[in-house]
């Protein structure tokens, strides 16, 4: 009997070691092919249709024009299904289509007819740009795009401007009637039938239909050209690539760039109540109920990575999650161009815009040339913004109407707004602070916090000046704390450095303050990197001596009644730098750098 057992449970676990498959996908392959390196399937999303928890799917050089629904996840981290490129090839995944059929119309103005059967049952061209918190600036907007040799040409307001002379940028305009889609562009010195030309036909490129599509990792991709919708954070969050409400993606070392609104999504699952809650604060509380009705918890929702991928060129935002996002890590990524050409505004762009970023960890990134680098709106407790790069961006980071307790440390925020506050509970530390300091005096709106490390809700709470921390930073010239001396909460400070005119607040236990000392910061870009330039005093490290910052330092947020702690409860030491190098515990440098020299310094950053 014992050998028989032996027998089956020998050939179980050989059945489960087997039935893990790997599928290759090639642009000379066939789907009626069998998926093996010798014979590949031609489209991902047939791998896709057959690949079981366990399997890989691997896809070889070359550029795909379809948009992958993937109908099944894994079931564990360990057990996932794996969508990658081949190692060292390119393998391009677009959501547009190659135009030939361009004719010229006068100038620089050509034109293209497509039938609308073309596009199917979504057409861009006829799919206008709206929802919560939109704001169009007196026009309309599609999600459709042209684009030139792989770069984006710009929508005009009226067909008339497209058929005056090109300015700076060039210009398309599209027409829809019942039987046909015209596009008029703007082509400067180029026959676009001896170009690479290419129009948005799909509104996304790698995105669940369903929800609850867990552990799917997406891992070498260049990603590009989606017509996706904006997503605000009271409805569904189309991104070129989602995890749509799901749990456990792993979104890796891709280059995802040219969406219309959002590039990566971790965001909100639809439902009958998507954009109904314009201005309205009520709204997306009951948004949040829903949300919790819907499976919104540690067990279903987030604990997604998404590390070293580069994000460009996406208008609305580079990363974006309302609620989803939760239990997630974000690091190692390179986000710039986005909402620069700011056609449209809204409420909802960045670099990286998060909701509900309970326990999620932004680490090591580097954002710049964004309007706004980081925006954490609504419940960002438990969220840790270590170690990232901000620069050249309008604004570094903006936290809005968040109760903590969460933690900003080792960044450096070099643009001309380095911090818009209108929360609660944020622990600054060890930051180099190059821009202004913009506090709100007070927010009316009544908006949630949590039990600890959980999405449960215990109540709702205005927004007053105070209960903050500021602790070990170098500030300089448009930082004015003292916009914290008069709060209903008290804060806490320390260890500070003011430099050039920046103000230290009533709160500041005996700090530095260096009226006339320009450091002359400066952020330089050559083939090796990114360089921070800065004139630095040594003498900063000693003239005062500074505590090591740790979770008994910090306390307890006021409105939460929390202590400051990492994600999985065990408490916080801030004993590393940004170059991840050891501090002086008894006596840690301000600043993101420990003793970083003298003079005029040039440190490679990124």
């Amino acid at each position: 009997m014992k050998a028989i057992l032996v027998a089956i449970l020998t050939i179980l676990t050989f059945v489960t070691v087997t039935r893990a498959a790997e599928f290759h996908v090639s642009p000379n392959g066939n789907d009626a092919n069998a998926g093996t390196q010798a014979g590949p399937f031609r489209t991902i999303q047939h791998a896709a249709n057959l690949a079981q928890p366990g399997d890989v799917i691997t896809v070889h050089e070359g550029v795909y024009r379809e948009r992958i629904s993937p109908p099944r996840g894994g079931e564990s981290d360990s057990k996932r299904i794996i969508y990658q490129a081949a190692e060292g090839e390119d393998v391009e995944i677009k959501g547009s289509e190659v135009i030939k059929d361009w004719v010229k119309v006068g100038g620089e103005t050509w034109k293209a007819t497509l039938p609308n059967s073309f596009f199917g049952r979504f057409n861009p061209y006829n799919d206008l740009i709206h929802g919560d918190w939109f704001n169009p600036l007196g026009r309309k907007h599609h999600t459709g795009a042209v684009y030139l040799n792989g770069d984006w040409l710009f929508e005009a307001a009226t067909l008339d401007e497209v058929m005056k002379p090109a300015g700076n940028h060039a210009l398309w305009f599209g027409q829809v009637d019942d039987r046909q889609t015209t596009i008029w562009a703007q082509f400067k010195s180029v026959n676009p039938n001896q170009q690479l030309v290419e129009i948005n036909v799909r509104q996304t490129v790698f995105y669940p239909e369903k929800t609850g599509v867990n552990y799917i990792t997406v891992r070498g991709f260049i990603l590009k050209d989606a017509a996706t919708p904006w997503a605000p954070p009271t409805a569904e969050q189309i991104g070129l690539i989602g995890a749509h409400w799901s749990k456990g993606w792993i979104i890796e070392n891709n280059k995802v760039s040219y969406s219309i609104c959002s590039g990566i999504s971790l965001g909100k699952y639809g439902d009958e109540w998507d954009n109904t809650s314009a201005n309205s604060a009520e709204g997306y509380v009951k948004t949040v109920q829903r949300a919790l009705t819907s499976g919104w918890s540690k067990e279903n929702i987030g604990h997604h990575i998404v590390r070293n991928n580069t994000i460009s060129h996406c208008e609305q935002a580079g990363i974006v999650g309302s609620l989803g996002a939760a239990f997630s890590t974000v690091t190692g990524n390179t986000i710039h161009d986005v909402h620069v050409r700011q056609l449209f505004s809204g409420a909802e762009m960045a670099g990286i815009k998060f909701h509900g970023a309970i326990d999620v960890e932004i680490k090591h990134n580097h954002i710049y040339d964004t309007n706004r680098g980081l925006w954490l709106d609504w419940m960002a407790q438990g969220a840790h913004v270590s170690g990232n790069l901000f620069h050249d961006n309008g604004e570094d980071i903006f936290v809005e109407v968040d109760h903590g307790p969460f933690l900003i440390d080792n960044n450096f925020l070099l643009s001309p707004i380095s911090l818009r506050d209108n929360s609660q509970g944020g622990a600054y530390a060890h930051n180099l602070f190059a821009g202004k300091i913009d506090r709100n005096p007070y927010d009316s709106r009544l908006t949630p916090f949590h039990k600890p490390h959980s999405t449960e809700v215990v109540g709702l709470h205005d927004n007053p000046i105070g209960d903050e921390r500021f602790f070990n930073n170098l500030f300089v010239q448009g930082a004015d704390l003292s916009q914290y001396d008069n709060g209903p909460l008290p804060s806490r400070m320390g260890g500070n450095v003011f430099l050039n005119g920046a103000k230290p607040s009533k709160y500041d236990e005996d700090p530095l303050v260096k009226p006339d000392f320009d450091p002359e910061i400066k952020m330089v870009e050559e083939a090796g990197g990114f360089y921070l330039e800065m004139n630095y005093n040594p003498a900063w490290n000693t003239e005062r001596t500074r505590q090591l910052v740790t979770t008994k330092l910090l306390g307890l947020a006021a409105i939460p009644n929390l202590p400051y702690e990492q994600w999985d409860g065990k408490p916080i030491c801030i004993n590393t730098d940004y170059l991840g190098r050891s501090r002086n515990e008894p006596n840690p440098t301000p600043g993101p750098l420990e003793n970083p020299g003298e003079g005029h310094l040039k440190i490679k950053v990124w």
